[in-house]
């Protein structure tokens, strides 16, 4: 259990609010399966083209190939679980459509949703911090099994504040919140994750969930497997 005195709580997805399950096998199979699609329909489409030349560039590809090599690109990106920004800004963009026609419905450990309630009812700043991009972290919490719960959140941040693993992305955050780093917990699955929180001056918390890996890292974090365990 910890007991927490602060005011804000930010929050990994993937491992910590979700299943790392529900992210490989549901959300990367759906943008597998309709990346090649989904570039070519919108080919003519100057922000999706730009990232299309983006993605390929990343993997080493020709990013003047076209909708194909981009789509094979992309592909072998998520392949690598790389933590590509416009990889991530695509992927949300193909989500969004099986979201909206109800072929995709997000996981959520059951605890999620009651904690989620109780912190912004008391007045808890609630905010997350993935390498998903912002439109699919609000995607992915505004369609959940358990219902919408944006209203819950009050802030989104992605790779574009920063990335994970480095002290600077949650010293941003914290200033965005306009809260000192000491009054913020960080929930993370990943060890050099919650490294960094911990140097920036956040508090920490480790989520210990189904089916994760072993989160490495150099400091220890105190465990969770249930939002529950956390006090405010």
């Amino acid at each position: 259990m910890i007991v927490f005195d602060g005011r804000g709580i930010l929050l990994d997805v993937e491992g910590t609010t979700s299943s790392i399950s529900f992210v490989y096998d549901v959300l990367f199979e759906f943008a597998r399966r309709h990346v090649g699609e989904f570039l070519a329909r919108h080919a003519d489409d100057a922000f999706v083209a730009a990232l299309a030349g983006d993605i390929a560039n990343e993997a080493g590809a020709d990013p003047e190939a076209g909708p194909g090599q981009a789509a094979l690109a992309a592909i072998a990106l998520m392949d690598r679980d790389v933590k590509s920004t416009p990889l991530k800004a695509l992927q949300g963009m193909i989500w969004r459509n099986g979201f909206e026609s109800g072929e995709l419905v997000s996981h959520v450990f059951p605890d999620v949703p009651p904690a989620l309630e109780q912190w912004s009812a008391s007045g808890i700043d609630v905010r997350i911090y993935s390498s998903g991009s912002i439109d699919a972290q609000k995607l992915f919490f505004g369609h959940t099994a358990a219902g919408d719960l944006l209203p819950h959140l009050r802030g989104h941040y992605d790779t574009t504040t920063g990335p994970k693993r480095e002290p600077d992305s949650y010293a941003a955050i914290a200033a965005d919140m306009g809260l000192e780093p000491r009054q913020i917990l960080f929930v993370s699955d990943v060890g050099a994750e919650l490294d960094a929180a911990r140097i920036a001056g956040m508090a920490t918390a480790l989520a210990i969930r189904p089916g994760n890996r072993e989160p490495g890292g150099t400091f220890a974090h105190d465990p969770i497997t249930s939002f529950a365990e956390i006090v405010c």
